[in-house]
């Protein structure tokens, strides 16, 4: 027996022993998690499912939730300065750290030096940099002064979780102020958490006692445990293994704040033109890769952003190109490539749904003369030939969800040194510009719905789908609550 097996077969016999003993605890929510975590202090973490777990442990001054939105956490209200460089503000009292130790201003000043390199630290967050210095007047007041605007900034004090000052343990015992304690966590086999009692918000607290999450790689492995009741939440399932499962489970299918894309390459030659642009748009049937590649669990997109970032979401764009093959050949007829031309797609070999992709738009382009060329590459060459050299004509990629909207769209700013799309144009410049420097939320939100507007109508990719995410949870279990990025909401969860 392997290493590997020996540990699942030592899990899973836990499991069972505590399975058989607690078969109608409600007390305790077993959800399986794919990966080892990497760090429990934030300032060390990487990896996108610890973040998800210590989201639980640690609050920002702000919060986001399940549509990008932001609300107060630490801060109950906070001003900003006329000039948009100033922030002030105000604390919650009667918080407490985990450790029994009061919050107070002194613990937002300790963490945003540390992130913003101030007083001769090393910045621990990039973003931080335009933190030009920060200071507390009293104990529930905390002013941070920036060198320029930004519309970003309220954003990063959502995901800028706010550390105790006086404590150094938060590699093994991390130590926060959210819903949710860290109990113990058992390389290899489990992370266990459990309600914090004293939460100062009654309506966000936790409703299920204790949280254990099972370290469990293996996508069979984790149907298995759902199957005998040694799970009540599976996550990361297959298209083709969820709906095997919808009948004696609850399948929850999410957009995981992804954007499939087919990219095009808009200074290789045919691509210049606008109308071939628009044509290969009208050729491809998304639907079809939806239900071929994902087995109908995702998402269709009409520009580069997701539904699941609600509050910035362009709703109004899918009627602009629709699937449609006589609207793509009238398209390439008023091209100078009326006739057709050869497209070699490069697309990364490890990733099968994008070959699977490429392999269809292959044949949904051959109607207008459009010969593709699959090239399968590995990552790395990908990486250097795609993503930072730009010597390619087209791709099926998938963008990362981000929080930032800015994030997700700076892609396509002409000036951006990943924009390998090689999309320049000046109308989207000037509003993306618009939208960073804008502090009104609602302003902002239209000017990124105004760059989802300019980006579906100048086809600089092909937005096709965002994959969804498959859940599943046993039928006594409800609350689940899917967000942008990689989020485990327990105080949401609960047990019907």
């Amino acid at each position: 027996m392997t290493k590997t097996y020996k540990i699942l077969s030592f899990i899973f016999s836990s499991l069972l022993l505590f399975s058989c003993a607690n078969k109608k605890n409600t007390e305790t929510l077993r959800m399986s998690i794919v990966s080892e975590p990497d760090s429990f202090f934030p300032w060390k973490s990487a990896a996108a499912e610890t973040a998800a777990i210590n989201n639980n442990i640690y609050e920002g001054l702000l919060k986001y939730d399940e549509t990008g939105s932001l609300y107060p956490a630490l801060a109950e209200s906070y001003s900003v300065s006329q000039d948009n460089l100033t922030y002030t503000f105000n604390l919650r009292k009667n918080v407490k750290f985990h450790n029994g130790a009061d919050f107070t201003s002194e613990d937002c000043v300790y963490t945003y030096k540390n992130l913003a390199g101030l007083d001769g630290l090393t910045a621990r967050s990039d973003k931080m940099l335009i933190v030009k210095s920060v200071s507390a007047p009293d104990k529930y007041t905390f002013i941070v002064n920036l060198k320029k605007p930004s519309g970003d900034f309220l954003l990063i004090t959502s995901t800028s979780p706010i550390l105790f000052h006086d404590y150094e343990e938060n590699e093994t015992a991390p130590n926060g102020t959210g819903p949710y304690k860290f109990v113990s966590y058992s390389l290899h086999e489990k992370v266990v958490l459990e309600k914090n009692e004293d939460y100062y918000d009654t309506s966000r607290a936790g409703k299920i006692k204790n949280i254990e999450l099972y370290i469990i790689t293996d996508e069979n492995s984790a149907i298995s445990a759902l199957h005998s009741g040694q799970l009540d939440i599976a996550q990361m399932i297959s298209g083709v293994n969820a709906k095997t499962l919808e009948k004696k489970f609850n399948v929850i299918s999410h957009p995981q704040n992804m954007v499939q894309i087919l990219g095009l390459n808009n200074t290789y030659g045919p691509l210049t033109d606008i109308n071939v642009r628009k044509a290969i748009t009208c050729a491809i049937n998304k639907k079809e890769i939806i239900n071929g590649v994902f087995d109908g669990f995702a998402t269709e997109l009409y520009s580069n952003f997701s539904p699941i970032l609600a509050e910035y979401y362009n709703d109004s764009l899918s009627e602009v190109y629709e699937y449609n093959i006589e609207t793509a050949k009238n398209y390439l007829s008023q091209s100078n490539y009326k006739d057709g031309f050869n497209l070699t797609i490069k697309v990364p070999a490890n990733y099968q749904p994008h070959v699977d992709t490429a392999q269809l738009i292959a044949n949904m382009l051959k109607p207008l003369n459009i010969n593709c060329t699959i090239l399968p590459i590995e990552w790395a060459s990908w990486l250097d030939n795609v993503y930072t050299k730009f010597d390619y004509e087209a791709t099926v990629i998938g963008f990362g969800g981000k929080i930032d909207p800015a994030d997700v769209l700076r892609r396509y700013y002409s000036t951006y040194k990943r924009n390998f799309t090689r999309f320049s144009n000046k109308e989207f410049d000037s509003t993306f510009e618009k939208a960073l420097s804008e502090i009104n939320l609602s302003k902002r939100a239209q000017y990124f719905k105004d760059c989802q507007k300019i980006l579906t109508e100048f086809c600089p990719a092909v937005f096709i789908c965002d994959p969804g995410r498959n859940i599943v949870t046993s039928k006594n279990v409800a609350g689940y609550t899917p967000y942008p990025v990689s989020m485990y909401d327990f105080s949401k969860i609960y047990f019907k």
